[in-house]
């Protein structure tokens, strides 16, 4: 039987991050918030990546980092591939793999987003479309829009 998250390649919502066990592979997606490197982590990065469901807490070994350290410095957007890790209520994702989809928020800025403006009834002038905000939770809302069911 599959298991009911979903499995890489696909990417897992933060907020489902609860639902694979220990060890198990996942893929996220989020917009890096934070980057940490602690003197005293030996040379492990933290990142904290948020999409609309929450933040995602991924631990990035030394050598993986050696590996994918353009993606992790540069990136503003990444994909990465590892495994669950449990700390208690803390869950984390152990980076094996690390993408920089930075480039589709790019294509998303370069596009003609538009809400139309809200008019009373008794308004007979049709409304002009102004442009949505481009802040990065808006950005990733479309990028990863939510799945109902």
């Amino acid at each position: 039987m599959p298991a009911p998250w979903p499995r890489p390649p696909s990417c897992l919502p933060a907020g489902r991050l609860d639902e694979p066990p220990e060890k198990a592979l996942v893929a996220v997606a989020g917009l890096v918030i934070v980057r940490q490197r602690p003197g005293s982590a030996r040379g492990v990065i933290f990142l904290t990546l948020e999409d609309e469901t929450g933040i995602a807490n991924i631990v990035v070994w030394k050598r993986v980092y050696e590996t994918f350290r353009r993606q992790v410095i540069a990136g503003r957007l990444l994909r990465v591939t590892g495994r669950i890790q449990r700390d208690g209520q803390v869950v984390h994702v152990v980076a094996e793999r690390i993408e920089d989809i930075s480039h589709m928020l790019d294509d998303l800025a370069r596009g003609q987003l538009t809400v139309p403006t809200p008019l009373s009834p008794a308004d007979g002038v049709q409304a002009t479309p102004r442009p949505m905000a481009r802040h990065p939770r808006a950005q990733a809302g479309k990028l990863f829009p939510a799945r109902t069911g």
